[in-house]
């Protein structure tokens, strides 16, 4: 039995090296958090014929929440379609929320895409490029409720399938998100190979992954933290 499903994930995965090459545009800015872009990168580049490009407002340098540094080879202007679009998230999204000019080309990615898809907060800019309306989103936990503004249902899930637009929670939850989709855009068989080339196979130390699953004393003390960098950032 193992054996047989060993030989036809190899014969899927030989055929998938066949299909047609899959456009992946991932849109970077300065304060994105880096695994909302790195994690789906991992999951996302390992698909057969599929060609991943970093994406934003000018090329160049980009500094992520923390200091880490990425670097982003294309401008908006240069890339106008996608087969995936994947939107992350971090505390520099608020900087594009009003910016016409990322909204319209999100908007005008959007209807080349076989699917458009955002990490975390990225969400909240999708909701505001005008793509979440009337569609079930998610978002990172403390943000759910903006989803709303957009025009959404907001569900409160690892990631959530509407159509051809996938959304997902926090952070890790972009890893979650993309084996979904090789599953959708290519086969279950190959999206199970890729999880297994990365070992993305979970057991953390602590079950504090969720404000469902902490306590409340920890709870608080990270939302006291959040609310006094924010109060810090509008002085």
């Amino acid at each position: 039995m193992g054996c047989a499903l060993a030989t036809t994930s190899l014969a899927t995965y030989e055929e998938d090296k066949n299909m047609d090459s899959l456009m992946v545009v991932i849109l970077l800015f300065n304060g994105m958090t880096a695994l909302d872009a790195v994690g789906p990168y991992e999951v996302l580049s390992k698909i057969p014929n599929s060609k991943v490009y970093f994406v934003s407002l000018e090329p160049g340098n980009i500094i992520c929440q923390g200091g880490l540094n990425l670097v982003s080879n294309y401008s908006i202007k240069e890339i106008n379609k996608a087969d995936i679009l994947l939107i992350p998230g971090g505390p520099g999204i608020n900087n594009l929320l009003n910016n016409t000019e990322i909204l319209d080309w999100i908007k005008n990615i959007h209807t080349t895409t076989q699917y458009t898809t955002s990490v975390c907060t990225g969400a909240l800019l999708l909701g505001a490029s005008g793509i979440l309306k009337d569609k079930k989103a998610t978002t990172y936990w403390n943000q759910l409720e903006k989803l709303k503004n957009y025009g959404a249902e907001s569900i409160k899930s690892r990631y959530v399938v509407d159509g051809k637009v996938i959304t997902s929670a926090g952070v890790s939850a972009g890893i979650d998100m993309s084996i979904k989709l090789v599953a959708l855009i290519r086969n279950e068989s190959l999206a199970q190979i890729i999880q297994l080339a990365i070992e993305y196979d979970p057991s953390p130390p602590f079950n504090a992954g969720s404000p469902d699953k902490v306590s409340k004393d920890l709870l608080e003390i990270f939302q006291k933290a959040i609310d006094k960098k924010s109060s810090l950032k509008d002085k």
